[in-house]
């Protein structure tokens, strides 16, 4: 389908090389700079050559080309059938009105013929694609090589749809778009199609529904024909969640979803259903699919694919340092044994992207800075462990304890601040132990109340640390600063749905009557919020989950009058400190001269240690202070007098 098309004069041009080989990438065909004006369309920087009858391609000028020649590169002269020296027709080509690809069906293959067992991410290549060769025209049956990911690969066009086009029997081309659907096909000898849930989705009315029939009708023909003998087909859905939503659940105005759900229902177990295909479903949001589609007869065998334990990630650190190790890449010193204790709750990708961070530190150690184009000494790289300590630093696991948000939560660390802190924060452990052991207790729940500043968070992220749980999450309200409360329930019932999937977790509720929208006046608070923690609180983790949930308030007559104090196994009060603990407190910072220690600490009875640490740093910033860095030196030394200014300043306002 050529569509409405102005062409130029058709010339005769001689055919020569692609000159430079990343050149042959980019599907351009090149010819001299002043051979490049008969192809340009008027008022747009682009130009288009229909090359000997059969496809379309952009055109860009090169200094190496000879007037008269037109550089292809192997593909495209194979597909013309033509030679280097050969002459071949051309003419300019002028895209019509509307000539936009809505659907762009590919069949992907390797260049080198055997490669086998490379994984393709085709939603990912799909982007690629319509990155690297946006504007470019692509007619049904042209061929095109990409490199993608350090392999060459050649994509035949077995559908080119152009919007409101009505199929017709003249050839299809369009041009590529950033809305171009892109869905990719296996060659028919790998015996399998693979499918991305995403890609299967149509903005036609109806096309959908025809895309999934269309999955299952070689297994449809092989049963008819063949009956019993039909060989197996295997259909894999990648992100299956994208197209089998809960009917209902997406108000788009079309019901497309909810057809697409009806069409494979129909077709796993229907009037007609097929005994000759193995449906395979991937996804991360299990809890987005229709239940239908999970019933006995249906997708009813589930699999959970959790995190690697740690001989898991050895193995998989093993694997992707492999060919490393092989070539002598691998330094001496490089422990992956250790590597794989460190990297709790890492993924498989995540740990690929480990090595692969290490082998960008150690490239960066052979760059010269000064000279950009001296060739780097492949003989000398050497990826030590050092390299993949930094790489560990640099990529954060997506799921699990998240170390860095716990850390900002106790700046000052944790000190001895009296026994009765001392006395929480050991029955507070003594309960993570009890989550870790006991098969009778799945889910147990403490509440740390006491007033504003007195250390409640900083000892929950404390116990969260020290518990080495491979899970551990903190809610607070200043990560859902902006969200409705929906999806402020949403994110909370995430966070819980994430953590049954770990053996050992501990969730911290920090400051929960802020999560709650508390307001005193009034009082007002949100509601949804509250039944949405109340249900959580009291929800039974999955057979062989055990969740610990610590909470912490400084309103704990607000929590107790909407009923949520009662949802907790226990509640620890979190006192000031009195004379006896603040002085624990100064003699730990040493902050004092031996004098005024007694003094200072009499001066902060009733005092929470937060405040404790604000007015010690305001004192250490006086003249003979030392600055508040030098107060967890050991080197400050405060003036008793410029401190008792400070601890005015601090009780007055």
């Amino acid at each position: 389908m050529a569509g409405r098309s102005g062409f130029g004069s058709t010339a005769t041009m001689i055919v020569t090389n692609t000159p430079a080989k990343d050149l042959a990438y980019t599907n351009f065909a090149y010819c001299s700079p002043s051979d490049l004006r008969s192809f340009s369309v008027s008022g747009s920087k682009l130009a288009f050559a229909l090359v000997g009858d059969s496809f379309v391609l952009s055109v860009s000028a090169h200094e190496s080309i000879p007037n008269g020649h037109i550089a292809l590169n192997a593909i495209q002269r194979r597909h013309a059938k033509v030679s280097t020296g050969d002459s071949v027709s051309v003419s300019r080509f002028i895209p019509p009105d509307d000539f936009n690809l809505a659907l762009l069906t590919l069949e992907l293959e390797f260049v080198k013929k055997g490669t086998k067992d490379e994984q393709v991410d085709a939603v990912l290549l799909a982007q690629q694609i319509r990155k690297r060769f946006i504007n470019q025209v692509m007619t049904t049956g042209q061929r095109v090589t990409i490199e993608y990911h350090g392999n060459g690969y050649i994509f035949t066009v077995n559908q080119a749809g152009v919007e409101g086009q009505v199929k017709s029997n003249s050839m299809e081309r369009g041009m590529i778009s950033p809305d171009t659907y892109i869905v990719f096909q296996a060659s028919n000898s790998s015996g399998i199609k693979i499918v991305n849930g995403p890609e299967v989705l149509s903005k036609f009315v109806g096309e959908t529904e025809k895309n999934v029939r269309d999955l299952f009708a070689d297994a449809e023909q092989d049963q008819r024909t063949q009956g019993d003998q039909s060989d197996l087909h295997v259909i894999i859905f990648d992100e299956i969640d994208a197209i089998c939503k809960s009917r209902g659940s997406t108000r788009d105005g079309t019901g497309v979803h909810d057809s697409i759900v009806n069409q494979l229902l129909t077709k796993i177990d229907g009037v007609e259903s097929l005994n000759n295909v193995l449906l395979i479903g991937m996804t991360n949001r299990k809890d987005l699919l229709d239940e239908a589609l999970l019933r006995p007869g249906r997708l009813e065998v589930q699999v959970e694919i959790s995190l690697p334990d740690e001989p898991g990630r050895l193995q998989i650190l093993q694997i992707h340092t492999n060919k490393m190790k092989e070539n002598s890449f691998l330094a001496p010193d490089v422990n992956l044994q250790e590597l794989a204790a460190r990297t709790k709750n890492y993924s498989g990708a995540e740990l690929e992207g480990v090595v692969k961070s290490a082998v960008s530190y150690a490239l960066n150690r052979q760059l010269n800075m000064d000279d950009l184009t001296k060739p780097v000494d492949e003989e000398s790289i050497k990826v030590t462990m050092e390299d993949f300590l930094n790489a560990v630093s640099e990529v954060r696991p997506a799921f699990g304890a998240s170390t860095t948000d716990l850390d900002r939560c106790r700046l000052n660390g944790m000190m001895d601040c009296g026994a009765r802190h001392d006395h929480i924060y050991k029955r507070t452990m003594l309960l993570a132990e009890q989550v870790r052991v006991s098969k009778g207790s799945p889910l147990v729940t403490c509440l740390l109340e006491g007033p504003s500043g007195s250390g409640k968070t900083a000892m929950a992220a404390t116990v969260g640390i020290d518990s080495d749980f491979p899970y551990v999450k903190i809610i607070s309200a200043e990560s859902m600063i902006g969200l409705s409360e929906s999806s402020k329930c949403a994110q909370i019932v995430k966070v819980f749905e994430d953590a049954y999937k770990s053996p050992l977790s501990i969730i911290i509720l920090d400051d929960i009557e802020r999560l709650l929208e508390y307001v005193a006046i009034g009082p007002r608070f949100s509601n949804i919020i509250s039944q949405t923690l109340l249900v959580l609180l009291k929800r039974l983790p999955p057979k062989g989950k055990n969740v610990l949930v610590i909470g912490t308030t400084s309103e704990v007559g607000f929590l107790d009058s909407v009923g949520i104090c009662d949802s907790f196994s226990i509640t620890y009060h979190l006192p000031k400190l009195k004379t006896e603990d603040a002085r624990k407190v100064l003699q730990q910072l040493n902050v004092f001269s031996k004098d005024d220690v007694d003094a200072a600490a009499e001066a902060l009875n009733d005092m929470p240690i937060k405040k404790l640490f604000m007015v010690v740093e305001m004192a250490a910033q006086g003249e003979h202070g030392g600055g508040a860095e030098a107060i967890y030196e050991g080197k400050a030394r405060i003036n008793i007098s410029h401190f008792y200014d400070c601890l005015q300043d601090i009780v007055r306002y």
